[in-house]
């Protein structure tokens, strides 16, 4: 019934020519429904619900805890974002606080409260929503400017790169695209519109001035997805000016950077499309990307789709984190000699202790392969976006949705590091981070997931993640589908898909092998499918489909021991532990007291045991097996070798997402290993 009235409403405001309905689904998150360059297209927001499962009860936190809590905090005098705008608008005194960025904080966490209005149909979410899209409208300066770190202060517009305006702008386009997606309404849409024309006006003439804008760049995938929803060529347009604007200007400090924030650190030392590897800061570079993606989608450009698959094989296979993590270190240099921050550093080099991995770096590694997955088609996309969430993005907020950590190390150590003098990192999580950026990416991240985990091919659909939920969509010649998913993946790796409606014609349902997923077997109605099973791809059965047939995809759930490149000099002889999409860790409450997580040794013939347990941080499948223990303490840089002295225990292992639950603790995804 919610989805009816949804679209009914939606149906409503045609005469406000800003959609096209020529296509049954053409409200996803990614609007892609008329991308002529995109082979998966996305369902509609609210097409998809979690149900039962992992995912589904991490919506319901997000519903029920996450999203309000971040509300308060942000409309609170702590949080302050909702304060600014209310300064700008003139119905408060006060100045700004937080970040430069601190806008966009806060168009994250509206874009959360919509996508989980898609869902529960809660009117509350909606009038609060209105409430502040009003007070936004006020603070928007007659000319469709809006950035208010820049105006309740002294600082000129346009003067300097690092006050994130383009970034605050993105997010701004974004949230009100998926607000007019969900509700129908123009009253968010509208301010958006204004502020692009205003961004086109300022833009479009490549004035010499701003020839290097652009610092974080959401703007590009702003512009693209309100161009989607307005038709308005302009905008897209103006998307391709900022990517080509990169990588032209003379690299050096000047007006509006500083030395800090040039060449590398920025992407600016080569253009995009002549770009060999992933550089400088990890959020900047993968926003970049992500939305050079989008402007393929609609272009079709050979050179910009040449120079995005580049980029991800580099960020994939050369540069990211067995969790899917991305952003080696806080601060250092690139290949080319460029100091760096925030970053992606040289091929192979993964510090764990100091591993920065910043958790809109890698939220922003999933949105880049959820985008690379519509334009390809390929399984091998879908399978980092699961890695992520299921790991490094989802570590970023803990168990009971209240607390938060900006940095996602690999290995953890009491007094290893002075963290008075590190400004966003910190041992454990915080109930407020002063550079807020990555709690609402998480939250909105969380709230939409529905919208990432089945696409739409030419004559079919294609399962992307897996988990309990009902889909109600159309396929893109308009005919319904609706499907249940029952399932308790991750913990456990047989999936269910009933069809309850579908059309009386053959079609393709393509199922996600995930590349972990070796001798996963499928059936339909208990027999064997007959279609080759290959991880890392998808698996396509054609037939004519009738309502109650099932399909069975068993993956087997064997936890693995990993083992990193040879290159990958700091997990030389060591192994991080797997089972399906989950990264496991072990955590010094779950060793004899006193011992140091360095004490801990992985026998190599380790026997796993799966043990759920449904009261531990709300549930989840912890692995026990006997480790090897030695007292390794010394003062000494370098001693002699000498034969240990082993212990053996039995421990427990936890997912990684989980970690820094239980109080302040140690913790490491790699152990070395004893061979056997």
């Amino acid at each position: 019934m919610q989805r009816i009235m949804l679209k009914t409403l939606l149906v409503g405001v045609l005469g406000l020519g800003v959609m096209n309905v020529s296509h049954a689904v053409e409200r996803g998150i990614i609007n892609n429904s008329q991308s002529p360059h995109v082979k998966l297209k996305s369902v509609d927001i609210g097409d998809c619900q979690w149900t039962e499962g992992f995912w589904a009860d991490k919506f319901k936190l997000c519903e029920e805890v996450m999203m309000p809590h971040m509300g308060m905090i942000l409309k609170g005098d702590r949080g302050h974002a909702y304060n600014n705008f209310k300064i700008a608008a003139g119905l408060k005194e006060g100045k700004h606080e937080g970040t430069n960025w601190h806008d966009g904080d806060f168009y994250k966490w509206m874009e959360s409260a919509v996508y989980v209005y898609a869902v529960n149909n809660d009117e509350k979410i909606d009038k609060d929503l209105d409430e502040i899209i009003e007070v936004i409208g006020k603070a928007q300066q007659a000319d469709g400017y809006l950035s208010t770190q820049i105006q309740l202060s002294d600082i000129p517009a346009w003067s300097n790169r690092q006050s994130h305006e383009l970034y605050n702008s993105g997010h701004l386009l974004t949230s009100a695209c998926i607000h007019h997606r969900v509700t129908g309404k123009t009253n968010f849409l509208d301010i958006a519109i204004k502020h692009a024309n205003y961004l086109y006006n300022t833009f479009q003439p490549q004035p010499k001035e701003l020839a290097r804008f652009g610092f974080n760049q959401t703007q590009i995938m702003g512009l693209v997805e309100l161009y989607r929803t307005t038709k308005d060529k302009r905008y897209l347009e103006l998307a391709e000016i900022f990517i080509n604007m990169r990588g032209k200007s003379k690299v050096g400090p000047d007006s509006t950077a500083n030395f800090k924030t040039i060449g590398d650190m920025v992407q600016e030392r080569k253009p995009l499309r002549k770009e060999s590897e992933a550089v400088g800061h990890a959020v900047l570079a993968l926003y970049f990307y992500a939305g050079a993606a989008d402007v393929y989608a609609e272009t079709g450009e050979k050179a910009l789709i040449v120079a995005l698959d580049r980029l991800w094989n580099n960020v994939v296979h050369k540069k990211m984190y067995i969790t899917g993590a991305c952003g080696q270190t806080h601060h250092g240099a690139s290949s080319r000699v460029d100091m760096v921050h925030e970053a992606f550093i040289g091929e192979y080099m993964m510090p764990n202790l100091t591993a920065y991995n910043e958790t809109c770096a890698n939220i922003c590694n999933s949105m880049f392969s959820h985008r690379m997955l519509g334009i390809h088609g390929e399984a091998k996309y879908a399978d980092i976006m699961e890695l992520v969430m299921f790991n490094s993005a989802l570590s970023g907020i803990s168990a009971d949705g209240m607390l938060y950590i900006y940095s996602n190390p690999l290995r953890v150590l009491h007094g290893a590091r002075d963290y008075s003098a590190l400004s966003t990192e910190t041992p454990d999580r915080q109930p407020y981070l002063d550079c807020f950026c990555c709690p609402p990416n998480l939250v909105r991240t969380i709230a939409q997931l529905s919208g990432w985990a089945y696409s739409l091919p030419e004559n079919g659909v294609a399962v992307n993640l897996y988990g309990g939920n009902k889909l109600q969509t159309q396929l893109l010649d308009g005919s319904e589908i609706e499907l249940k998913q029952d399932s308790q993946y991750p913990w456990d790796g047989v999936v269910n898909i009933t069809l309850q409606k579908c059309k009386d014609t053959p079609f393709d349902m393509m199922l996600r092998i995930p590349d972990w997923a070796e001798g996963s077997r499928l059936a339909v109605n208990g027999n064997d499918a007959n279609v080759a099973l290959e991880p890392g791809t998808f698996a396509t059965i054609n037939r004519v489909w009738k309502a109650g047939d099932v399909v069975t995809l068993d993956m087997p759930m064997e936890a693995k021991l990993v083992v990193g490149h040879p290159r990958i000099e700091e997990v030389r002889n060591q192994a991080a532990i797997k089972r399906g999409p989950v990264v496991y860790c072990v955590e010094s409450p779950d060793l004899p007291t006193g011992t140091d997580i360095l004490d801990v040794y992985l026998p190599s013939d380790v026997q796993l045991t799966a043990l759920q347990d449904d009261n531990l941080l709300g549930g989840l499948t912890m692995l026990s097996g006997a480790v090897m223990l030695r007292d390794e303490q010394t003062e000494d840089m370098y001693s002699s070798l000498e034969q240990p002295q082993w212990k053996h225990v039995d421990v427990k292992f936890v997912p990684y997402y989980a970690w820094s639950n239980r109080g302040q603790s140690e913790m490491t995804v790699w152990i070395p290993i004893v061979w056997k």
